[in-house]
């Protein structure tokens, strides 16, 4: 069903968000949309709503089996104008995921478990929310395919991730919380403003009310940004996302500073949850 805006959806459409998981993905391009949709609907998600813009064309089946709402995705504050009526307007059991085109979720054992079946098990264990990190995939030959994405040939690095201390306003040390690093963020960071070079980014959650999620990809409610509860580790999952090899060789400003993403670290992604979990991208906690 097509809506003209996010008020329309939350009047016509709001049941959609009465029992999850809701995908909420944010199209700002026209590039692997039809993928990005098809992959979520795979991984088991309740219901799916598209934000994007009005010239974007899909195919019949996608368009009946997604909510689709017309939204300026490019505009400043954006993600938050997006996510936070959603949040909002959801009853406090429904749980949220939000990510962009060309962004693909991937979680422990996602080729036989469904995403309900995560998110039943973190849910168990206490969690309302779960850590992501965001991997970056790239083209292994920009000649080819110079927006430097290729779903056939996807690259990734295998190394250089790492983490540090996350500070408060004060400069003390936060509870279970880490900043973690890595990727083509790291290896061109010079064309990277710096409060966008983190990959993380909760993005699975229950919603609750007054939970807001920021402009930095962390919300308001602290215990939903920590990586794992006290007692021991909780699963993690990963986002292979395509979006800033994207940004990099479409921007007129770094596109011509680099003809290549591959390093002697680069590694053909399999497109398969296992190959993460040996990289230490992903964590299976206690759930085997």
């Amino acid at each position: 069903m097509d809506y003209t805006s996010l008020d329309d959806f939350l009047v016509r459409g709001r049941g959609a968000l009465a029992k999850g998981p809701v995908a909420l993905i944010l199209a700002e391009d026209l590039v692997e949309v039809d993928s990005t949709l098809r992959h979520h609907l795979k991984a088991g998600f309740r219901a799916v709503l598209l934000f994007a813009p009005p010239e974007l064309a899909l195919p019949a089946d996608l368009n009946a089996q997604v909510h689709r709402i017309t939204f300026q995705v490019k505009a400043e504050g954006a993600l938050m104008r997006a996510v936070n009526p959603v949040i909002e307007a959801c009853p406090p059991t429904t749980w949220l995921y939000y990510g962009y085109n060309a962004e693909y979720l991937f979680h422990p054992f996602c080729e036989t478990r469904s995403v309900r079946e995560l998110i039943a098990f973190h849910a168990e264990e206490r969690r309302d929310a779960m850590l992501c990190y965001v991997v970056d995939l790239y083209a292994g030959d920009l000649w080819s395919h110079p927006d430097a994405v290729d779903l056939a040939g996807a690259q990734m690095d295998r190394t250089g991730y790492y983490a540090l201390a996350r500070k408060d306003e004060a400069g003390h040390i936060r509870e279970r919380q880490l900043d973690f690093y890595g990727g083509i963020r790291w290896r061109f960071e010079e064309h990277i403003p710096k409060d966008r070079r983190r990959i993380d980014r909760i993005a699975l959650f229950r919603a609750q009310p007054g939970l807001r999620l920021r402009a930095d990809h962390t919300f308001n409610l602290q215990e939903c940004n920590t990586y794992a509860c006290p007692w021991h580790n909780n699963l993690t999952a990963t986002i292979m996302s395509f979006r800033t090899a994207k940004a990099l060789k479409t921007n007129p400003g770094s596109t011509y500073d680099i003809d290549s993403f591959r390093w002697h670290n680069s590694v053909r992604f399999d497109w398969h949850s296992q190959q993460l979990m040996e990289l230490g991208l992903m964590e299976p906690g206690q759930w085997f």
